[in-house]
């Protein structure tokens, strides 16, 4: 039996899909999670083989939580399971250690054959998603420009920003002017929103 763990923060997606799963006969789910900062002391309780994570989860979210798994449960391999499927979280997921990557609107047989393959150590990711990433290519932001633009998504001032990021305000600026031009934005506002979009935040 391949062991399963599903963390998603939405109650009624979890008992989805783990009545989905459990109706194959080499499946198990084994837990259940709403919290991405839940799933490593779950996975290494339970001795999940795999982990089904959503991206976007309260405490930790799916992309760094994939990362956790891989560096302190390394048996335990993680497949994300989204609605959001945008490229950028797709390669970000990569490379943090995901053996996978679906949208959640994947057929249940799919998804059952998509956890045997990432089980067995191979990298299962949606053919749309994955030409999708192709064509948008990695992230233009710097981590210090990324960094800048999720302190300023709230609408703060820059000087606001430079205090949370302990930076000058004249860096901050520098920051945000590069990020809406690597983003071909006309404001932070729009510079936010391509690159929330693209995933690349």
């Amino acid at each position: 039996m391949i062991r399963l763990l599903l963390a998603d923060d939405q109650a009624l997606v979890r008992g989805a899909l783990a009545a989905l799963l459990d109706l194959e006969p080499d499946l198990e789910v084994v837990s259940e999670v709403g919290r991405g900062d839940e799933v490593v002391a779950a996975a290494r309780e339970t001795r999940a083989d795999v982990a089904l994570l959503d991206v976007e989860m309260p405490g930790l979210d799916g992309i760094a939580t994939a990362a956790a798994l891989a560096a302190d449960v390394p048996g335990c391999r993680s497949l994300i399971v989204t609605t959001f499927g945008r490229p950028g979280y797709l390669r970000r997921a990569l490379d943090a250690g995901a053996g996978g990557f679906v949208v959640k609107d994947t057929p249940s047989g799919q998804l059952a054959d998509a956890v045997r393959r990432v089980h067995s150590g191979l990298r299962v990711v949606d053919p749309d998603l994955a030409v999708a990433s192709l064509m948008v290519g990695d992230s233009p932001l710097t981590d210090q420009e990324a960094r800048v633009l999720v302190l300023a998504e709230d609408g703060g001032t820059v000087a606001q920003v430079a205090g949370e990021a302990h930076l000058s305000e004249g860096t901050v600026r520098n920051y945000l002017s590069s990020a809406m031009g690597k983003t071909g934005a006309r404001t932070r506002a729009e510079a936010v929103r391509i690159a929330r979009e693209h995933g690349w935040l």
